[in-house]
């Protein structure tokens, strides 16, 4: 009796372990897992703007190469716009899959010049960043708007150009780095920030801007409620304009630094609508 009762506790047991493994196969192998593995992941360019580098995307970088995005966050020349467009759009030329072009501050205007011709531009990403129509200039952007704190904090340093007048150099003054530019960041990092930032070339920051791809490749937005670069107000007429799917967070200009996971986030979100 005891021997019967334990062949049929065995052979339930059995029963029920290939239950569970059908189960599990047959939503590993359905039309929703598949879909959602279908493809390539796009490859991630993140620009940056002025007074700062590629390093200030290391946190976002992190969090998107954790999800198994390919990123790359050139060097942006922030020299002129046409220039810097160009260059950023010869990287965009190397990537033979899908790519979603995001950018900080300044490079909202390269990326919308060097999306143009690029088919494989699946997305745009706007993190409190400039999104020009045709002819606006970054400086017309940021003055257009009551809020802005960047152009009294500007130091400006000449700098020279072969065979033309010298270029000027905005710097923002190391004194007033962390109130205007990163807010929310330690002082012990602006510091270093502030002594290591790039400046913005005025022939770059007013700079007209060509025919916009926000036009043709939908564009998603992250607006920092605190920001004193780029008034939100500007930013939210931009990403209205642009028709951009647009989220705000409680930051200073730099929210790609003091919020990555905000940053990421939205990176994410444009992948998924546009696979």
């Amino acid at each position: 009796m005891r021997v019967l009762a334990l062949r049929r506790l065995l052979t339930a047991l059995a029963a029920a372990v290939l239950l569970v493994a059908g189960a599990v196969s047959a939503q590993a192998t359905s039309p929703r897992a598949v879909q959602a593995d279908k493809g390539p992941k796009p490859t991630v360019v993140l620009v940056h703007g002025a007074f700062a580098d590629a390093s200030g995307f290391n946190g976002t970088i992190a969090l998107l190469q954790k999800a198994g995005f390919p990123v790359i966050a050139p060097a942006n020349p922030l020299r002129d716009t046409a220039g810097d467009a160009a260059y950023i759009s010869s990287v965009v030329d190397t990537i033979p899959g899908p790519v979603i072009l995001a950018a900080h501050s300044y490079g909202g205007v390269v990326i919308t010049n060097a999306a143009r011709g690029h088919a494989n531009v699946k997305a745009l990403v706007y993190m409190g960043a400039f999104a020009p129509d045709e002819g606006e200039s970054a400086l017309q952007l940021a003055g257009q708007f009551p809020g802005s704190e960047l152009g009294a904090a500007l130091i400006p340093r000449n700098y020279p150009i072969p065979g033309s007048e010298p270029g000027t150099d905005g710097y923002i003054d190391a004194a007033k780095f962390r109130a205007v530019f990163a807010a929310d960041l330690p002082a012990s990092q602006t510091r270093l920030m502030a002594a290591t930032q790039r400046p913005g070339s005025v022939q770059g920051l007013s700079g007209p801007s060509g025919a916009p791809a926000w036009k043709t490749v939908p564009s998603w937005y992250l607006i920092p409620t605190e920001d004193k670069v780029i008034p939100p107000a500007a930013q939210r007429f931009m990403a209205k304009r642009a028709g951009s799917k647009v989220t705000e967070i409680r930051s200073s200009h730099v929210v790609m630094i003091s919020h990555p996971d905000a940053a990421a986030r939205i990176i994410k979100a444009a992948h998924a609508a546009t696979r």
